[in-house]
């Protein structure tokens, strides 16, 4: 990396040395941050470094994370320039690109190196394949901001016990868009993507995601085609270093199981065996704790509308970075061989493939 950060028994020092301690330091971010709003001679929020909008895993959970993701501490360095040397000589793909996210790569592929290229090469390639989810990411776009005042959709700030990161997506029932573009939701799903890929510093063991089905509706379901959702699945799948662990359907009504076997015969076994559908909050606390889940759901954690508010101001601190990143995408015109047929990537006749979401 370009800045080694502290090992373990660093980190322990610095925050000796610093004073820090794990315990309250959100409290006292906390502290400060409404001190700051307080203040009429200064701005009413600031760049507050993402790492504390997502608790990074504590040691313990460091040790358990490299163990899953096949991380090796005297070869990481290694694996990472490898990396880059590699992606230094594709003549169609960015000649450099940021440490960090690569690392957040070779972490999703278990750092198998074959597996990160490919990814990394279906990223890049996304991008130019798919404009309408890759361009234009400007979070207060009226089409897009639409979508972020009807909806939660934070990643929460702590982690399971087992080191995994849960994200909440939840419409609101007060406020429903009649035309929307499913395009844009997706965009904006990606977004919280790209800036995951740097602010997971250090890896997590997966993600759980659960899923408010309360304001499903006949209307909303007839908006995801196949081929949107093929389209969608395919980035997540083969483009983004994703470890989907568990999948928690909550507010059920008869459709969902409708949508679930819809997409059920798309997945792999092992897939559909993670998607757990819940009647009550009971069952969800068997899967997440309460002091990860926000109050929304019954527990501790906070509000997800306060988690949703911060995520939407980081995505308005990543404009510059979003536009910058229109540029940085594969070009098929250099790529060795024949470049990437898209009607073969994607097909042509709306129908799926199988796909795999490892």
């Amino acid at each position: 990396m370009t800045l080694v950060q502290p090992n373990e028994d660093m980190q322990a020092f610095v925050r000796k040395e610093l004073n820090e301690d794990l315990n309250t330091r959100e409290s006292d971010l906390q502290t400060i941050k409404e001190w700051l709003a307080k203040q009429p001679h200064l701005p009413d929020t600031w760049e507050i470094s993402i790492k504390m909008t997502l608790v990074q895993p504590n040691e313990d959970m460091q040790a358990f994370v490299r163990k899953e993701l096949n991380e090796d501490l005297n070869t990481r360095e290694s694996d990472l320039q490898t990396i880059k040397e590699w992606l230094a000589k594709q003549p169609h793909l960015p000649d450099t690109w940021d440490d960090n996210r690569i690392m957040t790569f070779l972490r999703g592929c278990k750092f198998s190196l074959e597996k990160c290229k490919r990814k990394l090469d279906m990223y890049f390639t996304m991008r130019t394949a798919c404009p309408e989810l890759f361009n234009n990411r400007d979070i207060d776009r009226p089409e897009l901001a639409e979508i972020m005042d009807c909806v939660t959709i934070p990643p929460l700030p702590g982690l399971t016990p087992d080191a995994k990161r849960v994200i909440v997506l939840r419409g609101k029932p007060d406020k429903q868009i009649p035309n929307v573009n499913v395009y844009d939701a997706m965009k904006i799903a990606l977004m919280v993507g790209d800036i995951r890929l740097a602010a997971e510093e250090t890896g997590v063991a997966g993600d759980v995601y659960i899923l408010d089905a309360s304001i499903v509706s006949p209307a909303y379901f007839a908006k995801f085609t196949p081929a949107a959702v093929k389209k969608f699945l395919l980035i997540v799948q083969e483009a983004y270093p994703v470890k989907l662990k568990e999948v928690h359907v909550v507010n059920i009504s008869p459709l969902v199981h409708t949508i679930i076997e819809w997409v059920k015969p798309f997945l792999k076994e092992k897939i559909k065996n993670r998607i757990h559908v819940h009647t009550d909050m009971e069952s969800l606390y068997k899967f997440i704790p309460k002091d990860v889940l926000p109050e929304e759901y019954g527990g501790t954690a906070g509000k997800a509308q306060v988690f949703h508010d911060q995520w939407r101001q980081k995505l308005r601190d990543y404009l510059p970075w979003f536009q910058a990143q229109e540029s940085i995408k594969a070009d098929e015109n250099k790529r060795p061989g024949q470049p990437t047929n898209y009607d073969d990537l994607f097909g042509v006749d709306g129908s799926f493939r199988q796909l795999s979401i490892d």
